[in-house]
């Protein structure tokens, strides 16, 4: 099987670059195992005006019928001798896909370290595969990838015999794509379509299948015209797995022309209780109060720090406002948890590209968190001993030093409003303290005043005439001297 990758360029930006947006150097021959033969990755040219790369897959015919274990087109038990006398060696199809995934993981991802702005941009694109299996034939070939940005999709019948055409053509066409699309989302259709296209799959089509197909159809799959097609082929019309993916993929294509998360249009309501009226959790009050503080100091990009299990994140990214939003934290569990909370490996390319997670101690200075416009610390300093909270300070404000941080945690005076807290006791077992009002406020001012700061107090959820709010936040922004000396 052989298929082949190529861009033009000239020496401002040489065409070579796509040997960094694949992560294979032009110069060698890169080669790797899979399950059913060898893939090796070459450079026929590697010039600045053109670059081409070319997959090559050498299937072991016996290792795939070991493997097989008579499943797929022509493993049938009946058919003994089509296990070894079949196309699969030279033929585009599963797998093909699944070489492509393996070589080409990271390019399939968008991600490109060393070029990034290559990887996110559209570039000239030719694509060419000799033989690729259409059952459907070439109408078939140009209505799945016409709709899919190419300029050019030429697929060009090969004859079943060039001595003798009147035996007409065969289910072969050579397939040539080309046109200005990333890199990426080249990858990603043909790791969907090759399968398609030959209607058959080498494995066993488990239920994770459909997150993969909705993995690499993001952006594309669900508002394509043949949707139905793709997913019922793809999923080898295993009609349960087809129903669960079109499902999605259809809340999908709405949330995309709502402008909104899949989220908030998968939102049914329990009419049994809708109109029962419940007391605000406390923790989504607070939640409130820190989203309008951040709107009203104009803040887009966000740090969440001590993101926990990625709550505030999740609320963020439901306000557009926030174009971009960080979540950092010490426990590499509860990162995970918020990654799962955000389905982040669901999550479509332009919302992804607005998160990050990132493992950090706040007691450390971290040039990654350098340059926001806000950042959170939303009851988390109250789980530090009161020894470490100058480290955090400096690494917040001394260093990091966003225009405006917000601080909330527990006023102490308002837990003898909590008739299941016994005399005595903090709110949680981890807190190091909690403070009283005139202690946060002496804090904080102390913390404005060091670092060039001015600090306002918020009351969070009731505010009892005796002993206050239950939640207290402190609202601390750079004063106009300060940003004057940093972008002097």
């Amino acid at each position: 099987m052989f298929l082949t990758i190529s861009t033009t360029g000239n020496e401002q930006n040489p065409a070579t670059d796509l040997g960094f947006l694949l992560h294979k150097h032009p110069a060698r021959v890169f080669s790797a195992s899979t399950s059913h033969g060898t893939a090796h990755v070459l450079y026929p040219e590697a010039r600045a005006e053109l670059c081409t790369a070319a997959l090559l897959l050498e299937v072991d015919p016996v290792a795939l019928v070991r493997r097989g274990k008579g499943k797929g087109r022509g493993g049938a038990p009946d058919a003994a001798l089509a296990q070894y006398v079949n196309d699969r060696p030279y033929a585009a199809s599963s797998l093909l896909a699944v070489a492509l995934a393996r070589v080409f993981k990271t390019a399939l991802h968008g991600v490109c370290q060393a070029m990034p702005e290559r990887a996110a941009a559209p570039m000239p694109l030719r694509v060419e595969i000799p033989a690729l299996p259409a059952r459907g034939g070439a109408d078939l070939v140009r209505a799945l990838f016409g709709p899919l940005g190419w300029s050019t999709v030429e697929a060009e019948p090969v004859a079943l015999d060039g001595e003798f055409p009147e035996w007409g053509d065969s289910r072969y066409v050579r397939l040539v794509l080309e046109g200005e699309l990333r890199l990426a989302d080249a990858l990603n259709q043909l790791y969907v379509l090759l399968p398609v296209l030959d209607d058959a799959k080498h494995y066993w089509v488990a239920p994770d299948e459909v997150d993969k197909l909705l993995r690499a159809g993001d952006g594309w799959l669900a508002g394509h015209p043949e949707r139905k097609l793709i997913t019922a082929r793809y999923l080898s019309r295993r009609w349960g797995l087809a129903r669960a993916a079109t499902e999605r993929l259809e809340l999908v294509r709405l949330a995309e022309s709502e402008g909104l998360d899949v989220e908030d249009v998968d939102n049914a309501v329990d009419e049994t209780s809708d109109t029962e009226e419940r007391p605000v959790p406390l923790a989504e009050q607070r939640r409130d109060a820190i989203l309008a503080a951040l709107r009203t100091a104009g803040a887009a990009r966000v740090l969440d720090l001590g993101c926990g299990q990625g709550q505030l994140v999740q609320a963020l990214l439901k306000d557009v406002s926030f174009t971009d939003v960080v979540g950092v934290d010490v426990s590499v569990r509860a990162l995970n948890i918020a990654a799962r909370r955000l389905r982040l490996d669901r999550m479509g390319e332009r919302q992804a590209a607005r998160v990050t997670l990132l493992q950090g101690s706040l007691a450390y200075t971290d040039k990654r968190l350098a340059g926001y416009d806000a950042a959170v610390l939303s009851e988390v300093i109250e789980h530090l001993d009161l020894p470490r909270l100058p480290a955090l300070e400096y690494a917040v404000f001394g260093a990091a030093r966003p225009r405006t941080v917000l601080v909330t945690t527990p006023n102490v005076e308002y837990n003898v409003r909590w008739e299941s807290l016994l005399a005595g006791h903090v709110r949680h077992g981890d807190h190091r303290f909690e403070w009283t009002r005139e202690e946060f406020r002496g804090w904080a001012e102390g913390v404005a005043g060091q670092h060039g700061y001015g600090v306002e107090f918020v009351s969070v959820g009731p505010d009892d005439p005796e002993v206050g709010p239950p939640t207290q936040m402190a609202v601390f922004t750079r004063t106009d001297e300060t940003l004057k000396e940093v972008t002097a």
